[in-house]
């Protein structure tokens, strides 16, 4: 009998990857590829879709034939995605009427700031998010305003819009299903997360037509089948796709945060930081985000969420604009070669602040050079940014709560920097717990998919194959902590209202 693997499609914000996983729950293959970054204006930021989807096939495909696999050895395909991006394609010819609009992308700031001053509250009540460009919803009425014949194609329902895995799942299936997921539509603004559906005020507030909306499933079920041939034109089994889930969500179900107050940071593109709390929503006082955290068995689990909208593209920007380091590896390296007192402050504000300031109209600036200042300060100040960031939306969490947060499970490509790390441990004042497999967003959803099709029998089944974690504690003093966090705030409010 065949070996069967859990086969997962992880489409990020940069690049597109798969990962092939047996049944010890170890990686056995796996291939990623970046794809291009589309900046047409100051603040927009867009993806082309045929692309995102023409390199998610290819690393399908360029992973399982480096394991020489057929498709019937596939039990099942799960999902992972970029969340909030919106792709708005034609029924009757499959392809986009405009590019991916990312949720980077601050084109419907000012539409935002008017709203959020008369419907603050009753969106916030109804889907735990805070009125801003982030979020779906103003995107897709966008493309609605400004694409020409668009509006009259929606009421004619020959319009389709999804978030990035719906789109995939649409192309995986050769446009047999088009679902999405409760993770994913609680990021719409369009999705009532109390009574898990679309919410038809909403709808009207945004000006969007219900019948472009693609139907909510769960996180761990049968979405549809792949296409015959999706592999190579002289293999016809078609493969069962059984999990969709946002990429954060994912995380915080691979990273077993399955009681309430249990916190998860993953280190990509932007950070996200989310905390478990339960079946029970929690609205936050302090500029946090309520979301669904999983959708599973008739149970829904909610969690509270930070996003920090620039972190890893912080290390990019180093590399590819200011080309002052080659690899985000030497980031370690540069960051420990300068341990003197002179404090460079990074805001990397590049498309506003998320948690918990919400400034559409801050940008990025550097505060603290002088005379002396070196490649390695600004490479160390860029790096220790990342911990800033999440350590404002550690503090928020904390004050919701109204109890220190203890412990943070760390995950994603920046949680490899030990500097980071242990400044992460220091300046948060917490335990830092970094597990040996670090791409728990891919692993989430493959653990979901395995489960809905019985490749593993529970979630208990998975926890006793995971291996030994690395535990960081702080090493300086809460007052070390208390000057180093008063030169950071003054550099972020610095920056506060500055387009405007």
């Amino acid at each position: 009998m065949k070996q069967k693997y859990i086969v997962t499609l992880d489409s990020g914000t940069s690049s597109v990857r798969t990962i092939v996983v047996d049944q010890k729950g170890d990686i056995v293959s796996q291939d990623q590829t970046e794809f291009t970054q589309l900046f047409p204006k100051s603040g927009w930021v867009e993806h082309d879709p045929v692309e995102i989807w023409n390199s998610q096939r290819t690393t399908l495909i360029q992973a399982m034939n480096k394991k020489k696999l057929l498709a019937d050895q596939v039990a099942a395909i799960g999902i992972t995605n970029q969340r909030e991006t919106v792709v708005i394609w034609d029924v009757e010819t499959g392809l986009p009427i405009y590019n991916a609009i990312v949720w980077q992308d601050r084109r419907t700031n000012d539409y935002c700031e008017e709203l959020l001053k008369t419907h603050k509250e009753f969106v916030q009540e109804r889907t735990g998010l805070i009125i801003n460009p982030y979020f779906s919803a103003s995107k897709v009425k966008w493309i609605l305003d400004n694409v020409e014949g668009a509006r009259q194609k929606a009421k004619e329902k020959k319009l389709m819009f999804g978030t990035i895995n719906t789109w995939i799942i649409f192309k995986l299936t050769a446009g047999k299903s088009f679902v999405t997921d409760s993770t994913n539509a609680s990021r719409t603004m369009l999705y009532n997360i109390h009574e898990k559906k679309w919410d038809k005020d909403l709808l009207e507030l945004f000006d969007i037509p219900e019948e472009i909306l693609p139907t909510v499933k769960s996180n761990s079920e049968i979405y549809g089948s792949t296409f015959p041939g999706l592999l190579s034109r002289n293999d016809f089994t078609q493969m069962p796709i059984a999990s969709s889930i946002g990429d954060q969500q994912s995380a915080l179900f691979g990273q077993f945060c399955l009681q309430p107050g249990e916190v998860k940071n993953t280190y990509g593109t932007g950070c996200f930081i989310l905390m478990n709390t339960g079946q029970t929503p929690i609205k936050s006082e302090n500029g946090l985000l309520t979301t669904v955290a999983l959708d599973m068995n008739n149970k829904v689990t909610y969690a509270l969420e930070g996003s920090v909208m620039i972190a890893g593209a912080a290390i990019q920007w180093l590399r590819d604009s200011l080309r002052i380091i080659y690899n985000s590896l030497e980031t370690e390296w540069y960051a420990g070669l300068v341990n003197d007192d002179q404090r460079v402050y990074v805001v990397p504000s590049f498309s506003g602040l998320g948690s918990p300031y919400w400034d559409s109209y801050s940008r990025g600036a550097i505060f603290g050079l002088d005379r002396g200042t070196k490649r390695e300060h600004i490479v160390r100040a860029t790096l220790e940014s990342l911990a800033y960031q999440s350590n404002d939306v550690i503090q928020a969490m904390a004050q919701d709560l109204k109890q220190e947060i203890k412990m943070i499970k760390v995950d994603g490509g920046a949680s490899k920097n030990d500097y980071l790390m242990q400044f992460q441990a220091d300046i948060s004042q917490t335990q830092v717990i970094r597990p040996d497999n670090i791409e728990t967003t891919a692993m989430g959803a493959t653990y979901l998919a395995g489960i809905a099709v019985g490749f593993w029998k529970d979630i208990n089944e998975i926890q006793k194959l995971t291996k030994d974690s690395v535990v960081l504690t702080k090493t300086k003093t809460p007052k070390e902590i208390e000057n180093l966090l008063k030169g950071w705030k003054s550099a972020v409010e610095r920056t506060f209202g500055w387009l405007k």
